[in-house]
C-alpha cells in the first residue's frame, strides 16, 4: 500500500488503520486493477492528462479518416470537350455571373436533365459537365460529374460549386479548369462593364 504524505493533521483513519489527511477519492488504475487513495488535486491532474491524450487521439483519428475518405476516385477525368464548350460559351457571352450559393436554385432539375437528354442525347449532356467518370457507361447520367450550366448558359455559381467540390475531393485538374473559367467570366464581365 502506498502512503500519502501531508503536513496537515489527519482528518480520519481508514478501516485498515491508515491516516487520511484530507478528502480522498478512490480511483481504479487500469494497469494494476487495484485501487489507490488519490487526493482530489492529483485526481484532477490525472483526469486532465487523460482527456488531453484522448483529445489528441481523436484528432489523429479524424485526420486519418479525412485523408482516406477524401482520396480521389481513379476513374474521374477532366472533360476537355466540356471545358472547350464552356470557354466558347463564355466568349460568346452566354454566361450568368451569379453569386456563390445560387447554384441550388439555378441547377437543372432531374426532369430538366432527362428532357435535355431525350431531345439532344448524352453527347450534348456531357458538354455541360467538367468531368467524366469512366467507371460508368456513356449512356448513363452517373458518368458525368461537376455540372456548370443550365443547358443554355454557363453559371458562375455552378463553376464555384464545381471548384469547391473538386478541391474537396482533390480533383486538381477539374478544380484548375473551373478556376480558369471563373476568371474568364470575371474578365469578360469587366470588358462588358467597361463598354469594350
Amino acid at each position: 500500500m502506498s502512503a500519502i504524505v501531508s503536513l496537515r493533521q489527519p482528518l480520519y483513519q481508514t478501516r485498515h488503520g491508515e491516516l487520511c489527511y484530507g478528502p480522498l477519492k478512490r480511483m481504479p488504475f487500469a494497469t494494476s486493477r487495484s485501487e489507490a487513495n488519490v487526493p482530489p488535486g492529483t485526481m484532477t491532474a490525472i483526469i486532465v492528462s487523460r482527456v488531453r491524450v484522448c483529445s489528441i487521439a481523436v484528432a489523429i483519428l479524424l485526420y486519418a479518416i479525412d485523408a482516406v475518405v477524401a482520396q480521389p476516385v481513379p476513374g474521374i477525368k477532366l472533360n476537355d470537350n466540356a471545358v472547350a464548350f464552356a470557354t466558347q460559351l463564355i466568349k460568346e457571352g452566354h454566361f450568368t455571373a451569379d453569386g456563390k450559393g445560387a447554384w441550388s436554385e439555378h441547377r437543372p432539375s432531374a426532369d430538366q436533365e432527362n428532357e435535355f437528354i431525350r431531345l439532344h442525347g448524352f453527347g450534348e449532356y456531357a458538354k455541360w459537365h467538367l468531368a467524366v467518370d469512366e467507371r460508368y457507361a456513356e449512356n448513363t447520367k452517373r458518368r458525368y460529374k461537376f455540372p456548370y450550366g443550365d443547358f443554355s448558359n454557363v453559371h458562375r455559381c455552378g463553376l464555384l460549386a464545381a471548384r469547391s467540390r473538386a478541391a474537396e475531393y482533390r480533383y486538381h485538374d477539374v478544380e484548375d479548369a473551373a478556376v480558369r473559367l471563373i476568371q474568364m467570366i470575371a474578365q469578360k464581365r469587366q470588358r462588358v462593364d467597361a463598354g469594350l
